[in-house]
């Protein structure tokens, strides 16, 4: 199982506090498989949705192929996302039930397959926001600290 990661949603980890992760299919036009392939996508902004017992991705950005001249699809259209039905009624029922929300992670092929990895977020307050910087500070000048004195 080789995994090619496309494109991920760093800014997804600074705003939310990730619970659980999913990993889900994602229905898309032969096109934007080739964009896709040439790493032409973007995450930011994006998330999912679940409407009608169905998931969807809304506002991922797929940069049109340019090699094709006919049906080109909507740069930032509404996609399908594939999961079992057991997995889509547990999060509705978290999302609906504790105010949660589906954010994209990362976009890769797995075999072949585009895939989507979904993370069952809540939201991080702006003084979260500030104590994760902080943390990420201190590790990296432990490291730092760490490689001086190794040498």
């Amino acid at each position: 199982m080789s995994e090619k990661l496309i494109c991920a949603n760093p800014k997804a980890f600074h705003d939310y506090f990730i619970e659980e992760r999913y990993e889900a299919g994602i229905v898309l036009v032969g096109s934007e498989v080739k964009s896709l392939r040439l790493g032409k996508a973007n995450l930011k902004d994006s998330h999912a949705l679940i409407k009608e017992e169905e998931a969807y991705l809304l506002n991922l950005h797929i940069t049109p192929y340019q090699k094709i001249d006919r049906f080109t699809p909507e740069p930032d259209r509404t996609r399908k996302l594939l999961l079992h039905k057991a997995e889509i009624e547990k999060l509705f029922g978290k999302m609906k039930e504790k105010g949660y929300s589906l954010i994209p992670l990362k976009l890769y092929f797995k075999d072949d397959k585009v895939k989507v990895e979904l993370g069952l977020a809540k939201g991080k307050k702006l003084y979260d926001k500030r104590e994760s910087i902080k943390s990420k500070e201190v590790s990296r000048e432990m490291a730092k600290v760490m490689k001086e004195k190794n040498r």
